[in-house]
């Protein structure tokens, strides 16, 4: 994400459509009923296709709250309560991208780059000299891992392991930089970029899903053929 930063202003003067805000075009109910409706036909081609594809629904299965498996819908749930916590808190839609990208600068500020002679970074000096526990994405970051730590451990997954083979090292280390160099360019993940993007009415939401698509239907495709297991 910080090796983004770099690139970004190369990136932005490049010709563009420009910013689109349904909400701003159409107004808030147009603009509601519009997404609605988008969710409503990729929900339908959904099922369309797994049908055709022979492909059964989930089998429902009792759910301990405390160690799940959790229902779609509680899932959805939680997504859209921390939204709006992260509104009330930051004023800002859910985001993490930028908190990675301030670990990275963090980092090469240590190492001894000039990180004020980065365009991107010429006016967020302070966020780099500040403490990591003074920006709220990071905070938020940290929060997220230790989450994910703590329902893993509760599922009893919580299994690391340091085996790792070469192939998974070197898939490990070309998948984050294209993810976080792609995220920071996007503005966002499938958090900032995506779930937030629809969620204030940003078309670039949505042209993130099309691009995320075809991104996972090429991982899909390159796995089995570096030698990772196939999806």
């Amino acid at each position: 994400s910080v090796i983004g930063t770099a690139h970004l202003v190369w990136w932005l003067a490049l010709p563009s459509f420009g910013a689109y805000s349904f909400i701003h075009r159409w107004g808030l109910g147009p603009a509601l009923a519009v997404n609605l409706g988008l969710f409503a036909a990729i929900f339908l081609l959904t099922i369309i296709v797994e049908r055709r594809r022979g492909v059964d629904a989930p089998a429902t299965v009792s759910a301990d709250w405390l160690r799940g498996p959790w229902p779609l819908l509680a899932g959805a749930i939680g997504l859209a309560l921390l939204n709006f916590a992260t509104l009330w808190i930051a004023h800002r839609p859910w985001g993490v991208t930028s908190g990675f990208a301030l670990w990275g600068a963090k980092g090469f500020a240590l190492a001894g780059a000039d990180m004020a002679g980065w365009p991107y970074w010429e006016k967020r000096m302070a966020a780099v000299e500040a403490s990591i526990f003074r920006d709220t994405t990071s905070v938020m970051n940290f929060g997220i891992m230790a989450g994910a730590m703590l329902a893993a451990g509760l599922a009893g997954r919580f299994k690391p392991s340091l085996r790792l083979s070469a192939v998974d090292l070197l898939t490990a280390i070309i998948g984050g930089l294209l993810l976080g160099y792609g995220a920071r360019l996007a503005f966002g993940c499938n958090i900032g970029a995506f779930f937030s993007g629809i969620a204030s009415g940003s078309l670039h939401g949505w042209l993130w899903l099309v691009t995320g698509f075809a991104g996972n239907v090429c991982g899909a495709w390159l796995r089995p053929r570096v030698g990772l297991s196939p999806v």
